[in-house]
């Protein structure tokens, strides 16, 4: 089937889309589970698409969910399937991830060598607009009465063939900011008539970087990014106001209290100095993502399974990136695992503007899958 599973994910690259608008990319599952004879649930979180298989007797129930949305990005790719939205551009993945979702659903509705009920969700809007708590609020869970819940994702730079998962907190919390700090503009030869933003904003920026260095326990690790600076429209001209963004990732709570507490003193503290004043936006977006134990043991032992129980790390590190599967672990048990993306093809990381899925991994994530459900619904 891999040259199938290609076919979709080279589809869904060429026509990427955003958060709650992946409206051709959810018929193309559809249409695609509704031929598997699998019964099909469209407009879950908007976008989002459950497919429900079942097969035997049991009352046991497991969900698989894969990501559907694309990144505001432009692609540096040439091939033949590069994205034809401009700005648009799946540059983490998601086309695969859906794909060996489908190749999975495929199989499963066509040996069904497991006793139970497979429900395949296809989320929207992983990438910072919160899919998963939109498909949570409709139902996904009181509709759709799954016992587990599972989630993957591709991972640059692990070699192909292989899988890497941890116990307990895997992924961080991240909570996006917004920062504007407001002075007094004016002629730039003339920097005694203002109170000049930017270059407030420029201690802010400084100051930041000590809230995690001098604030936060170094055996607790997290981290505050500014990412987006927007200011000015002239070469004479100081400016009114500086708009500052960024985002804050951390492991456990008290953490993300204190850097909460510590962002709005700091920028109080500096713009009270220089006479300005400031709004600030703080959004605890995503929560840790933390696996359960037994049900990473049941994902350790389906990719062992598969691959073999060397090629399966079983205490990978966590990573500061976040990842709003999140959420459905803190409704139901379940665990989240990389899939090794290799170095090859696709061996760019992630949310890089050069990077390309890798096909090879394809069979391997829809067995992965398929592994996973007839185990748990033996």
């Amino acid at each position: 089937m891999q040259a199938l599973m290609q076919e979709w994910r080279r589809d869904i690259h060429q026509h990427p889309e955003l958060a709650f608008n992946e409206n051709r990319t959810a018929e193309l599952v559809t249409q695609n589970l509704e031929s598997f004879g699998i019964e099909v649930f469209t407009g879950i979180g908007k976008t989002g698409v459950v497919g429900k298989l079942t097969h035997g007797n049991s009352d046991r129930a497991v969900g698989l969910r894969a990501d559907m949305d694309a990144l505001p990005m432009q692609e540096n790719n040439n091939f033949s399937y590069r994205s034809i939205n401009e700005g648009v551009f799946h540059g983490c993945g998601h086309d695969g991830h859906t794909a060996m979702l489908l190749g999975a659903a495929k199989y499963l509705s066509s040996t069904k060598e497991f006793d139970g009920t497979v429900y395949f969700i296809f989320q929207p809007a992983e990438e910072g607009a919160g899919g998963a708590p939109e498909m949570i609020k409709d139902g996904l869970f009181n509709k759709f009465s799954m016992t587990s819940v599972y989630g993957m994702h591709n991972m640059p730079g692990v070699p192909v063939g292989q899988f890497g998962i941890r116990v307990g907190q895997m992924f961080a919390a991240f909570a996006p900011f917004d920062i504007e700090i407001i002075g007094i503009g004016g002629h730039g030869a003339m920097p005694q008539n203002c109170i000049d933003p930017i270059v407030i904003a420029s201690s802010v920026i400084q100051a930041l970087q000590t809230v995690v260095s001098r604030n936060i326990d170094p055996f607790k690790p997290s981290v505050i990014s500014v990412t987006k600076v927007h200011a000015g429209d002239a070469y004479n001209v100081i400016p009114d106001k500086v708009k500052l963004s960024g985002g804050v990732r951390y492991f456990d709570q008290e953490s993300g209290v204190i850097i909460k507490r510590r962002i709005k003193e700091v920028v109080q503290g500096i713009c009270k100095t220089f006479g300005a004043s400031f709004t600030l936006n703080y959004d605890e977006l995503y929560p840790v993502l933390s696996n359960h134990e037994k049900e990473t043991d049941i994902a350790v032992t389906a990719a062992s399974d598969l691959v073999g129980v060397e090629k399966v790390n079983a205490e990978i590190p966590p990573t500061a990136g976040s990842e709003d599967f999140a959420f459905m672990l803190q409704e139901k048990p379940g665990a989240y695992i990389l899939i090794g993306n290799g170095d090859g093809e696709g061996g760019c990381m992630i949310h890089h503007s050069s990077y390309d899925f890798n096909d090879r991994i394809l069979p391997l994530g829809a067995g992965y899958w398929i592994q996973l459900a007839e185990n748990i619904l033996a």
